[in-house]
């Protein structure tokens, strides 16, 4: 009879007859599904079980525990057999520390051995198969109905005690018009099991060659098809190298064994996904080709916020500038970037020591702040001249605890395109960037002519250090993507948009920014200072989709106090002399609008929208 199992309770079935036995109850069941389910068998020495439990409860993605024996409890009555089995063929392989060493049809020869030890369950997640029969899609199975591929990444698992190991994954090739369709399925069937680790090109999981996989046999992407990547059980295999004790066994790749043991996280039932956890698909890049998954509830909540940012109360023509889901998609791509760059700074006040405006730095140090508590890498660039204002202003906003860390401040002069890619990479390769997303806010930004104009046509080119620069050699640089975040079009990355600020902006023939970013995100004249800071919540909406458990006491402190944390930026601000870019006015406000009553209202219309999300 069919029932759940805590971690802590015994395997069902004999597992005697799974193991012991020369007929065991394993078979090769790749491309099988039916009521009893598949799993993997895992055999470690009795004081390795605690540790391996809980590197598995730590990589719950490619090691779904299912259940584990008791040591000298394994003589239990045979229940719901499995009657096919594979006489004579390999079902184990031996490892003795940490290498393979031998295949075994049976592990009778070391039943003393196996009273000593204890045998865990995992979970092969769910049947692929029957998700691509649920999206309408055939089956492209390798020749020989041999096990699909597998593959080993450059992806590390959270490691435990002395496991640790890279995530393996399984690869099946899908039409790019029935992802979104497939990973719905997927999800409605295998819950947070069949969701894909990765959709887009295999080299972002340090995979080289999709034709030699480490198991199983390949199968081939045709045009038009993306390859997609689901976590894997087989990444124990890896675990079992890498503690290197003296004897451990496993499930050959293909040979499981059919349990009647459910997940005690089991999926919602087919159809029943919640409008929480419903996926939908966004192609985030071409080179190299990338596509993301954001629940349905996350991007609506994210669109409705582009809605907000964009009114338009100065009738400034901002509302012709604006992409769908440009916010979106920046977000998205933000959430999977290893190491961001940021700049800021508009010198719009020529005549004043600083020139700077209060908007764009209270942006930037809230972006850093969240990354930082995602634990992203993240640095700020900006123009040498003023080097000095940044630094002490990341010094203060650490000791007003807007900051957790100091934030590394850089500086580029540029000189070249060669100077622009060593900047950008490790050692001047483009195959090693040191930075995978690049972000501009409020950053003053180069017009066709070369120069750098403010929004009264006044050009600040001798203020202005040629960061557009790395923006532009990024474009060829595969793996760095760009956003560019600002209110006029003259802003850097607004070349995304030109056309439509040369049209529909004051002066825009002449102010508009010629660099384009990857997205452009449009903010109005009232949201321009909040958006940066919502820019990151939106960031973690995303990236809470794919890691729901990442949530520090720092973050949660960053999430529920967006008005304090921007009250003190901009009293930091105002104690270095920076000034409101429309009034000149040395105070708490942004482009000439206060922040009490105008810019705090809209912090927390803001905040309202994404509260039940967060």
């Amino acid at each position: 009879m069919p029932f759940t199992l805590h971690l802590r309770s015994r395997l069902p079935s004999a597992l005697r007859s799974l193991i012991l036995q020369k007929k065991p109850n394993i078979r090769n069941t790749s491309s099988m599904a039916g009521e009893l389910r598949p799993a993997i068998l895992v055999v470690l020495p009795r004081s390795l079980a605690p540790a391996f439990e809980r590197f598995c409860q730590a990589n719950t993605g490619p090691l779904p525990l299912l259940g584990q024996s008791e040591p000298e409890k394994w003589m239990l009555p045979a229940q719901g057999a499995v009657s096919e089995t594979r006489m004579g063929h390999p079902q184990f392989w031996k490892y003795e520390f940490g290498a393979c060493t031998g295949s075994l049809a049976s592990l009778e020869q070391y039943s003393e051995q196996l009273k000593d030890m204890v045998a865990f369950l995992l979970g092969c997640s769910f049947s692929l198969e029957e998700a691509l029969e649920k999206a309408g899609l055939p089956r492209r199975d390798p020749a020989g109905h041999s096990q699909a591929a597998a593959y080993k990444t450059t992806v590390p698992c959270v490691t435990h005690a002395g496991f640790c190991c890279p995530l393996v994954v399984t690869m099946r090739p899908i039409p790019k018009d029935k992802l979104e369709r497939l990973v719905q399925a997927c999800c409605s069937l295998g819950g947070e099991q069949g969701q894909p680790v990765h959709i887009g090109d295999p080299e972002l999981l340090g995979i080289k060659e999709l034709s030699k996989p480490a198991y199983g046999d390949a199968v081939a992407c045709s045009p038009g098809e993306v390859p997609v990547f689901w976590p894997s059980p087989l990444t124990s295999l890896g675990a079992l190298s890498s503690c290197e004790t003296p004897l451990a066994f496993a499930s050959i790749p293909g040979c499981t064994v059919m349990t009647d043991l459910k997940d005690t996280e089991a999926p919602a039932p087919a159809g029943c996904l919640t409008p929480e956890r419903i996926p939908e698909v966004h192609h985030i890049s071409q080179d190299p080709l990338h596509y993301s998954i954001v629940s349905v509830s996350a991007s609506q909540k994210i669109r409705e916020l582009e809605s907000m940012i964009g009114i338009d109360p100065g009738n400034r023509g901002i509302g012709h500038l604006l992409c769908k889901d440009e916010l979106l998609k920046a977000s998205l791509s933000l959430s999977h970037a290893r190491s961001v760059l940021i700049t800021t700074g508009f010198p719009t006040h020529f005549n004043h020591e600083p020139p700077e405006e209060t908007d764009g730095p209270p942006g930037a140090v809230a972006l850093a702040a969240f990354l930082q508590a995602l634990e992203k890498e993240v640095a700020i660039i900006v123009d040498q001249r003023a080097w000095n204002l940044h630094q002490k202003i990341v010094e203060d906003a650490v000791e007003q605890g807007v900051l957790k860390t100091p934030i590394p401040i850089l500086t580029y002069q540029g000189g070249s395109v060669e100077a622009a890619q060593a900047f950008l990479c490790k050692d001047g390769d483009p195959q090693t960037p040191r930075f995978d997303h690049l972000v501009a806010i409020e950053r003053a930004g180069r017009a066709a002519d070369g120069n750098y104009y403010n929004a009264r046509k006044m050009n600040i080119k001798h203020l202005v250090d040629p960061i557009d620069d790395l923006f532009l050699a990024a474009k060829k640089i595969p793996g760095i993507s760009s956003t560019g975040v600002g209110d006029g079009g003259n802003e850097l990355g607004m070349g995304k948009v030109k056309e439509a600020v040369r049209k529909h902006i004051r002066h825009g023939d002449v102010i508009a920014c010629d660099v384009e970013a990857d997205f452009a995100v449009i903010a109005g004249e009232h949201s321009d200072g909040p958006v940066k800071r919502q820019f990151a919540v939106d960031i973690y909406q995303c990236f809470l989709y794919y890691l729901e458990k990442v949530i520090s006491d720092w973050l949660i402190f960053i999430l529920s106090s967006p008005l304090i944390l921007e009250e003190k930026m901009l009293g930091i601000l105002v104690q270095h002399r920076v000034r409101s870019g429309v009034s000149g006015i040395v105070g708490m406000e942004v482009d000439g609008l206060p922040f009490h009553n105008t810019h705090a209202e809209m912090i927390q219309k803001l905040v309202d929208v994404t509260r039940a999300q967060v």
